[in-house]
């Protein structure tokens, strides 16, 4: 049975600095029998910066790309980045307003539709694609590999926006690896923040909240940290090195994409999940859980 295709919004960072995670879920999608549709001529969801600055515009951002997606015949789109689905989310539920809808349609070309939604790709790994399907397509799971799922503080919440798993404890990241044959690990720092933007203002922060998360993992003796954010990605696995200099810490915990470990559960090629793009080298730790 083949899903039918699915408008995919990659974001900014699916093309630069989570290149590894935009790659690593449309070979997973592929695989799994759906064909992600690139929004034509999609532009940047303004992130946290354009809501800060103007509500509208930043609406208007967003919109834009909900009505490309309209146009091209979808009324529903998946993107890997939580903060690019909450101005997704924002930007429907804004048009909903007959007083905002006029304000942010004067900023677009076309109008900002009301009827097209979205959804993280975690949300459609889980709802349409289903955990039967995932079972079906492991050809080589991973038993000897302990992973935290992280799923940092936006992909879940706020509830009453994201409307998907439980905000404070959810589990569809640790059922999807559950699924691929991982060893999960239950983690009580889950929707704890990272640092989120703080790491270039206040690296002192950013270094605190990921260091608290990688004790955490640590003491829970997991191998790796799972995570569906770009931002989280970035805090955990990129900054480890200062996180370590600030604590006097000695981590070298791979943090994967979730996706990153369903492809290698069915067996894609590494060139497809972008494994090397990771900044804390994964191999010794997959070698010691006899991935390699």
């Amino acid at each position: 049975m083949t899903n039918p295709a699915i408008a995919y919004y990659p974001g900014c960072s699916g093309k630069g600095s989570s290149e590894e995670y935009d790659l690593s879920t449309r070979a997973v999608m592929r695989r799994l029998g759906a064909e992600p549709q690139e929004i034509e001529d999609w532009n940047c969801c303004g992130s946290s910066p354009a809501h800060m600055v103007n509500h509208e515009l930043s609406a208007a951002l967003s919109g834009r790309n909900l009505a490309q997606a309209k146009r091209m015949g979808h009324h529903l789109v998946t993107t890997p980045c939580p903060s690019c689905l909450t101005n997704l989310k924002n930007a429907q539920q804004a048009a909903w307003d007959e007083d905002k809808r006029r304000k942010i349609n004067k900023l677009m070309d076309d109008e900002c539709p009301t009827d097209v939604d979205s959804i993280s790709t975690l949300q459609f790994f889980t709802e349409h694609i289903g955990l039967d399907r995932i079972r079906e397509a492991v050809v080589s799971p991973l038993p000897a590999l302990r992973v935290a799922c992280y799923y940092g503080c936006l992909t879940t919440r706020p509830p009453r926006l994201m409307r998907f798993d439980d905000p404070e404890n959810p589990m569809s990241m640790d059922n999807i690896l559950a699924a691929c044959g991982v060893e999960v690990v239950p983690f009580p720092l889950k929707t704890d923040c990272c640092g989120a933007a703080s790491g270039m203002p206040r690296n002192d922060i950013t270094t605190r909240l990921s260091g608290k998360i990688l004790d955490m993992a640590s003491e829970l003796k997991a191998d790796a940290v799972a995570v569906a954010c770009p931002l989280c990605q970035m805090n955990l696995d990129l900054r480890q090195s200062q996180v370590n200099r600030a604590r006097r810490s000695r981590y070298r915990m791979p943090i994967f994409y979730f996706t990153q470990l369903m492809g290698l559960a069915m067996g894609l090629p590494e060139k497809e999940l972008g494994l090397s793009k990771l900044a804390v080298n994964p191999e010794p730790c997959l070698a010691r859980a006899g991935v390699r």
